[in-house]
């Protein structure tokens, strides 16, 4: 594709009409449309003439459950996002590995607990023998990933020096407070795309140089499965890679190895012999969030179905384990 298919006004109009799902109440999004075409026109003169600068970040906290600092872009750079997230992963995802499910087509973080439990349940022979799983979790991630390797990462794919340039401009709008030349910020679609880009040389590290056959990856979140203990104990050569490769440290406090009798908790799912249940706290959570919910329908401040969203929104994390009690006390609520 050349810089100026990408960038066509038909591909702009798409790119606003697929980010603007969803989102019609935002106050930003209606200013936006009260000149729609001459917004969009703008847009493509700007990335047609290569003056197109990306713009500054509003910046916010969300608790979902931990608290993200998020980086929310303005509506012409989040069009650009889109117009860019699809060209990428078109070119990029064939090249990643089976396993990987975050922000992919028909994975996401069910898929990842169901092939999770199948692994278990190889490795375990059925069952009848243990299974370990080891846990790893990259050290603030997004804040740390580097602007020149992720670049250097997009270049093997992209020739196109001026789709290489707007890409550049994506990546130089925003630095962590890891300092210059780091991090990618949470709220950009692109950084998705760039977080399975950059984690897919782990990927492959892991799975033709150290031969792993049970290991899979959601984000910077990855797990490893083995009945042999001493095997996981000398996969030290990780740590050094992402150091040496990607410049990425492994959260100290968050190396785990556990059995699965113990119960393996991924994905916001404790994957156990033969069963998934939900994790405690997320339970917990569900059903503080939804005392709260009843409380404010019961008083008017939310509506009938705004309610039902909510449960239904929970009856669809609990369909994929073993909570049919719990799911039976949402239905009655309603």
């Amino acid at each position: 594709m050349t810089y100026n298919d990408l960038i066509s006004i038909e591909n702009l109009f798409q790119a606003y009409a697929e980010f603007k799902k969803g989102k019609k109440k935002r106050l930003d999004l209606q200013v936006f449309e009260r000149n729609l075409e001459d917004n969009l026109f703008d847009l493509y003169l700007y990335l047609k003439n290569k003056t197109y600068r990306h713009g500054n970040y509003e910046e916010f906290y969300v608790n979902d459950p931990k608290r993200r600092h998020i980086h929310k872009a303005s509506v012409e750079d989040r069009i650009v996002h889109h117009l860019l997230y699809k060209y990428l992963y078109e070119v990029f995802d064939k090249t990643f590995i089976y396993d990987s499910y975050s922000c992919r087509l028909n994975k996401g973080t069910h898929k990842g607990v169901i092939r999770l439990e199948k692994f278990a349940r190889i490795v375990s022979g059925n069952y009848t023998r243990d299974c370990l799983a080891l846990k790893l979790d990259i050290k603030k991630f997004f804040a740390s990933v580097d602007h020149e390797i992720l670049f250097e990462l997009l270049k093997k794919k992209i020739t196109n020096k001026d789709i290489l340039w707007l890409l550049g401009n994506i990546i130089e709008s925003f630095n962590s407070n890891a300092g210059e030349g780091k991090g990618i910020p949470l709220g950009n679609l692109t950084s998705q795309i760039f977080a399975n880009i950059y984690m897919n040389e782990l990927d492959q590290f892991v799975k033709h140089k150290l031969r792993v056959k049970y290991y899979l990856r959601y984000a910077d979140d990855f797990i490893i499965l083995n009945s042999d203990r001493g095997l996981l104990d000398r996969y030290t050569s990780i740590p050094v890679f992402l150091e040496e490769n990607l410049k990425l440290e492994l959260h100290p406090s968050k190396i785990i190895m556990r059995k699965l009798s113990w119960g393996i908790d991924f994905l916001g799912y404790i994957v156990l012999s033969r069963y998934i249940l939900p994790r405690t706290k997320t339970k917990k959570r569900m059903i503080r969030k939804m005392i709260l919910k009843l409380d404010e329908n019961t008083k008017g401040r939310i509506s009938k179905n705004s309610l039902y969203q909510t449960i239904q929104s929970y009856l669809g994390y609990l369909s994929h384990a073993s909570a049919y009690k719990l799911s039976e006390g949402l239905r009655n609520l309603v």
